[in-house]
């Protein structure tokens, strides 16, 4: 069975065994490998002129953060969590897996140079595996749970109208199980996860897991792949 204990949990010695099981899950997933999908039919109209926000949920916020990091017209990416109640929004908390919270990142995107649509488009294809349900590589749990949290009913209509296009084009090998989850508040996360990829590419997880979405997104959104990301720790 694959390891499901928090990240921050495990002890030194086993994050060996877990590089050895993330090879062997890299290795028998499509999790990791990316895949071209089409661009949304449906899209927010163009010309706002004010940073605008889309939330996300993927599975651990580590790589998704990464992936975001590294999208051109994005203007900050933060981890943290959105689905459940501010008192439970911390990391011990929520990896039990019953507060309603799925680790999520809080990107700021500036609409003149990429869309909300394009946002989903790479959150789809490369940042996780939309049709695993309550899950992500290694991690299990509602928290590890492929969602998106709309701010308005704008981008609710634009999810929802992708998934049932991405569904209808048979785009992946199973159906989509994103949910749409309105309404909800995010949190961002403790200081210690916030930019972990960029600092820590060389950590066992990170390495098996994440980079390979970083190496994906260059390779299949070369138009919007940016080398440096921009970073929360660079915020003044």
């Amino acid at each position: 069975m694959i390891l499901s204990l928090p990240r921050f949990a495990l002890p030194a010695i086993a994050f060996a065994g877990l590089a050895v099981l993330a090879g062997f899950a890299a290795s028998t997933s499509t999790a990791e490998e990316g895949r071209p999908i089409p661009p949304p039919a449906v899209d927010e109209p163009a010309g706002a002129k004010s940073p605008e926000i889309a939330v996300v949920a993927g599975g651990c916020f580590w790589g998704v953060q990464g992936v975001f990091q590294h999208v051109d017209g994005v203007v900050s990416a933060v981890s943290g969590y959105d689905g459940g109640a501010a008192a439970t929004a911390h990391y011990n908390l929520t990896t039990r897996g019953d507060t309603g919270h799925a680790e999520s990142v809080r990107i700021t995107y500036d609409p003149r140079r990429i869309s909300y649509g394009k946002i989903l488009q790479i959150f789809f294809s490369v940042a996780h595996d939309p049709t695993e349900l309550n899950r992500q590589g290694p991690d299990l749990g509602t928290q590890y749970r492929s969602a998106i949290f709309p701010l308005n009913d704008e981008q609710a209509h634009v999810a929802k109208a992708y998934i049932q296009q991405l569904d209808q084009a048979h785009a992946f090998g199973a159906e989509v199980v994103t949910t749409i989850e309105p309404g909800k508040a995010f949190y961002a996360a403790e200081a210690y996860h916030q930019d972990y990829l960029a600092h820590n590419p060389d950590q066992p997880y990170i390495a098996a897991y994440d980079m390979p979405k970083i190496a994906n997104l260059k390779r299949l959104f070369p138009e919007v792949y940016r080398a440096d990301p921009v970073l929360v720790g660079a915020k003044s």
